[in-house]
């Protein structure tokens, strides 16, 4: 070291001593990088409780329960406390039946801990979502009932939820019981109304605000009352509050209810503001084929019908059987839809002069006639207005409302 100047040497010791100290303290090259949550939500309902936080990366947590009073504890490592965080706490409804408070604290130098206290006995149900759309990475906290007997017998919707947990309804199952009387003759005709989107998921939103899961919701629910006052028919809805329910469930809630129609209800959207007008889609000829594929490939061993004819045994007849089934079921969807279209083309402009046939999800129940509508583009200034109006939803409601009068009328005869 001879030579060097000794002050500029200890300066140079000092900067490295200090740099390694401000390392140290900000994790860098040390600890794991941290994450942050920058979003979260929470959704009550009668059904379940959803929270969901949201995060740039994906959440690294660990989960456990305690007793004295019901708690469900949730850490979640590489994360510093911050002021969406802190939130939470404020974001819980006093009326949510399941969750009573949250606590989050910085538990230790790199860990949250969420501490979720309960109003009864729950069953947890936590997972992750990858980023789509919008939304980035999402860990989502489901809480259901423990002990939801009395309340499943009353609505399926509780059961079916905790057989979607289960993984048993990946499963494209026939309905539990067929129908063997004829609707309108020997009994009402089953109808399901099927609001889409709800809680987590808003849908199309328009450019004032206004969310497609709130519009349909109160579609459907005009429509209900319509036909809860028409003798003949009966009436339930997949939801008729803020939640979200996977669209699984909303098939499977069909099957249970034994409906003849089913009826999804949406709010279209477009990139092109100028895009408008209403649309009714049934299910495409290549979303049968792959339904029945896949319900071939589940179902094969299983002891069950298909559309009131019990399986063979026979792969080969059963695929027949099921396409004729579906087949069926997607012409009475196009004749059904034929019959609303042509009602809605009165009281707004349609989108298309005729039933489009798409691969949703929802309209491959095999033995139920399915019907989704775009009741207008809420991405459309004009239309969005519209949807918002008591009046448009009334015609919408009225409109729907005469063409299952219509087609109720066919299968009478």
């Amino acid at each position: 070291m001879s030579g060097s100047n000794p002050d500029h040497f200890r300066r140079r010791l000092l900067q490295g001593a200090a740099a390694t100290w401000l390392l140290s303290v900000s994790g860098v090259g040390v600890a794991a990088p941290l994450t942050s949550v920058i979003g979260v939500r929470v959704w009550p309902s009668s059904a379940y409780t959803r929270m969901t936080l949201e995060s740039k990366t994906p959440l690294n947590y660990y989960q456990f329960a305690l007793a004295n009073p019901d708690r469900i504890v949730i850490d979640i490592k590489d994360m510093h406390l911050n002021s969406v965080l802190k939130s939470i706490p404020r974001q819980i409804h006093s009326s949510d039946p399941y969750l009573k408070q949250v606590r989050v604290a910085q538990f230790d130098t790199n860990t949250v801990r969420l501490v979720l206290e309960l109003k009864q006995k729950i069953t947890p149900n936590l997972f992750i979502l990858p980023p789509v759309a919008e939304f980035k990475n999402r860990l989502v906290i489901d809480l259901y009932p423990s002990n939801s007997n009395a309340a499943e017998a009353g609505d399926p919707l509780l059961a079916l939820l905790k057989e979607y947990n289960q993984g048993a309804l990946e499963k494209d199952q026939p309905a539990p019981v067929v129908q063997t009387k004829k609707a309108g003759s020997n009994r009402p005709l089953v109808i399901m109304l099927d609001p889409g989107h709800g809680g987590e998921d808003p849908g199309a939103i328009g450019k004032n605000g206004t969310k497609e899961k709130d519009i349909v919701l109160q579609i459907a629910r005009r429509l209900r009352t319509l036909i809860q006052k028409q003798s003949g028919m009966k009436v339930y809805m997949t939801r008729n509050e803020d939640v979200f329910i996977p669209l699984k469930v909303r098939v499977a809630k069909a099957r249970k209810q034994q409906a003849d129609l089913f009826i999804s209800i949406h709010a279209d959207a477009f990139s092109d503001r100028s895009a408008r007008g209403s649309s009714i889609f049934a299910l495409s000829t290549k979303g049968a084929t792959s339904s029945a594929a896949q319900y071939l490939a589940n179902s094969q061993n299983e002891a069950d019908q298909i559309g009131g004819v019990s399986k063979s045994g026979d792969v080969y007849l059963d695929h027949t059987i099921f396409d004729l089934v579906q087949t069926a079921t997607i012409g009475s969807s196009l004749k059904f839809g034929k019959e609303v279209l042509g009602r809605m083309g009165r009281v707004t402009k349609l989108h298309r002069n005729k039933v489009d046939q798409a691969g949703f999800a929802v309209l491959k129940a095999p033995d139920i006639p399915s019907i989704l509508i775009e009741t207008a583009f809420i991405s459309n200034l004009e239309e969005e207005r519209k949807l918002k109006t008591a009046k448009f939803q009334q015609q919408i409601a009225d409109s729907v409302f005469a063409g299952i009068k219509t087609y109720f009328a066919t299968l009478k005869r």
